[in-house]
């Protein structure tokens, strides 16, 4: 029988996965990972602790066939398809900038050695450049986006496959690297692990969905997003728990942002570090040296605004954080301190567990007004009033900021507020909100008019 090569990448399950029963059908199939070095080198010690877990956990369940080589990938995936005898490497596909221009060059590598690069499926529901508008465009607003996206539909999960493992120890594996030093508590790895918080939400806090997602008090998010970034499980197979109701319907919606966000990149390759709206290219931004400093008291989480420092903190502890709290914290990056939202949005790549390229970079893009909304940059977050609407007896933030928990209801969220001191330990905020509003409102009308004077 014949040998292909199923190389794993942003799909690392067994259940639904169409490259896998692409390179089963008639073939023994060669399981490889590739530890591409400039993943490595991007990635915080968080995202590659859950990797390597992940890893694990697909080696254990294929008992230990799993090929794990280090190198660049174009000549890795070549070199182990020549051993091995395979004629043929089966892939998901990767629509992300860096992702397709790799992708090209491995399919070239591979003809070299006579073999062909087959690239089956996707880590989405549907697949970016699928969607598009009568005129076959693309779209750059999500809810007509959405509409579409929904009535495209996309096929049942598939289940696993059977497979004929040729893979380690006969072909040679480097071991999976061991867990860099972490003090994080990340989510648990593993397709047992995403399926154990999956049925936990949808018991509970699925039903309440549409009211309390927003709330960081309480556990009212699924936490899938981590899952579905390494594709421990793929956006098919949640959608098919969903019924038609009011709150699995929003859970829809939040599966189609991401969807959404995949496809404006796949169209527009240059938003990954660029404003998608070129006209405000000319929004004045602070880069210099109190810039920076302003950045690291962010970074730290000592802003001195309680739902800011908690959501950061939140980050650092367990690579994850509430999505409402990222749109806070983004907020205040970009609008209470002036600083790019490249900054931030590099800051949280390095540190989130589930740190998507799309997802992340154009939702900063969303808060910093230069994205895919019409009119963001009129939403300028209170971060108190923030922090009293969807945390409103403090719980989130005592959890975060120990310095705080002795704090009453009243001051939680604004302890400057209160006198006698029992905020010591607590930084003053950095920065007097009402004014940086205006400020940050200031700037984007100056950009508006020399964009109107140059139109």
């Amino acid at each position: 029988m014949a040998n292909s090569v199923m190389w794993f990448r942003r799909d690392l399950r067994l259940e639904d996965n169409p490259a896998l029963v692409a390179a089963a059908r008639a073939a023994n199939v060669t399981p490889l990972f590739v530890l591409d070095p400039i993943f490595l080198q991007r990635s915080g010690a968080a995202r590659l602790a859950f990797l390597f877990r992940s890893l694990r956990e697909l080696n254990r369940e294929m008992n230990g066939a799993l090929v794990v080589r280090t190198g660049d990938p174009v000549e890795v995936v070549a070199k182990v398809a020549k051993q091995v005898g395979a004629a043929e490497v089966f892939a998901a596909k990767d629509f992300a900038p860096y992702g397709q221009k790799r992708d090209a060059e491995v399919a070239k590598k591979l003809a070299s050695v006579g073999a062909s690069f087959n690239r089956v499926g996707s880590p989405y529901a549907v697949e970016p450049g699928t969607v598009l508008k009568a005129d076959a465009t693309p779209y750059s607003v999500f809810t007509p986006f959405s509409k579409v996206w929904l009535a495209h539909g996309w096929p049942a999960p598939v289940d696993e496959p059977k497979v004929e493992w040729h893979g380690a120890p006969e072909v040679v594996s480097n071991e999976i690297p061991k867990d860099p030093s972490l003090t994080a508590e990340i989510a648990p790895a593993g397709s047992r692990a995403a399926w154990d918080r999956w049925q936990h939400f949808a018991q509970g806090a699925l039903g309440r969905y549409k009211t309390e997602r927003n709330n960081p008090d309480r556990d009212g998010c699924s936490q899938m997003s981590v899952y579905l970034r390494f594709g421990v499980v793929h956006p098919r197979q949640l959608l098919a728990e969903l019924e038609p109701n009011p709150h699995h319907d929003h859970y829809r919606s939040e599966l189609c942002w991401r969807e959404f966000y995949a496809d404006v990149l796949f169209h527009q390759p240059h938003t990954t570090w660029k404003n998608l709206q070129p006209k405000m290219d000319t929004l004045e931004v602070d880069t210099d040296a109190k810039a920076k400093v302003r950045f690291e008291i962010w970074c730290s989480g000592k802003t001195g605004y309680p739902i800011v420092d908690a959501g950061i903190r939140q980050m650092l502890a367990t690579g994850w954080m509430h999505n409402r709290v990222r749109m806070i914290t983004a907020s205040f990056l970009v609008k209470d301190l002036h600083l790019p939202w490249q900054w931030g949005a590099k800051f949280f790549m390095r540190h989130l567990v589930d740190g998507d390229i799309a997802s992340n970079n154009h939702g900063w893009q969303w808060t910093a007004g230069t994205g895919t909304d019409a009119a963001p940059y009129f939403r300028v977050f209170n971060p108190v009033l923030q922090g009293e609407k969807f945390d409103p007896d403090g719980k989130f933030v005592r959890a975060w900021i120990p310095e705080l928990r002795d704090v009453p209801k009243k001051f939680v969220h604004a302890p400057w507020l209160q006198g006698g001191g029992l905020f010591s330990e607590y930084p003053a905020p950095m920065v007097d909100h009402s004014v940086e509003r205006d400020e940050a409102l200031s700037r984007y009308k100056i950009s508006g008019e020399i964009n109107r004077s140059v139109g």
